[in-house]
């Protein structure tokens, strides 16, 4: 299944409460298991979604608002894993994906599908998908692979780790760019100070969250601050004119990835705390 969502002005977004907040941003269902769930965002035409595999493989179909014969017919996609140990078959070469492993998929590959080693403990692939206009090789990029940066400090709540997975000088990717953030205990802020990047849209997928706990993601522009209380497993949607960024009440981690003009990791436009609103 495809839902689709449109694009909202900001100003207009001033005006919404919680429940139009969460129905525009948040995706509240991103792995079922035995379903492939995707969100068609009109923000950059990105797509995200979950594939969950049991006892058999899941595969991607053509979906109505591509307007193409198959899903990857003008597109690239970006896949980690969530869950247990799972594979992924692209035109009959099958991709072994362990946990916390990901996978580029290249423009034009037909047939895709994912499965699970065990469906006991099924494989949780976080799928992202963006336009792309030429051909790449597929590629498989290890978790202890990725480049790897340390951030933060313990003084400010925000040690975090992050590994950038699908990233120009790793990959042939178009546009797409995607990796991973884990804190730290006892770190509860990600991307604080936080920014803007009006030259492209991003989406977080928060994961490794106490059934128990919630994230406070906080959207909107700088000077015109919203929230959503996110949960376990649940992605939030951000505009290329939003902020994006968490404060947990427990640490966590989360899957970004981005698409739009500028694959540049360091495009950003700072909003200073004392700026904000």
């Amino acid at each position: 299944m495809i839902d689709e969502r449109q694009a909202a002005h900001p100003r207009d977004v001033k005006g919404y409460g919680t429940d139009a907040l969460r129905e525009n941003f948040l995706v509240e269902r991103v792995f079922a298991p035995g379903e492939l769930a995707l969100i068609y965002s009109h923000y950059d035409r990105m797509i995200v979604g979950g594939a969950t595999p049991t006892a058999t493989p899941l595969t991607l179909q053509p979906y109505p608002p591509t307007g193409t014969p198959f899903f990857l017919a003008r597109r690239e996609l970006g896949v980690i894993n969530l869950g247990g140990a799972g594979s992924v078959t692209i035109d009959g070469e099958v991709f072994a994906l362990p946990p916390l492993d990901a996978l580029y998929v290249g423009l034009g590959a037909k047939d895709v599908s994912f499965a699970s080693a065990d469906a006991a403990a099924p494989a949780k692939f976080y799928l992202t998908s963006a336009p792309a206009h030429r051909e790449a090789p597929h590629q498989v990029i290890r978790n202890d692979e990725a480049n790897t940066l340390h951030l933060g400090s313990p003084e400010t709540s925000n040690k975090r780790i992050i590994r950038q997975y699908i990233m120009p000088d790793t990959t042939g990717t178009n546009q797409l760019v995607m990796g991973m953030t884990a804190l730290e205990p006892g770190s509860v802020w990600n991307s604080m100070p936080c920014h803007t990047h009006t030259r492209r849209m991003e989406a977080y997928l928060y994961f490794d969250l106490d059934p128990a706990h919630r994230v406070f993601h906080f959207m909107g522009e700088p000077r015109e601050t919203r929230h959503l209380l996110v949960a376990n497993e649940q992605a939030v949607i951000s505009p290329n004119w939003s902020i994006h960024c968490g404060c947990g009440t427990s640490n966590y981690s989360f899957v970004w990835a981005m698409a739009g003009d500028n694959v540049a990791f360091t495009d950003m436009d700072a909003a200073p705390v004392e700026t904000l609103r």
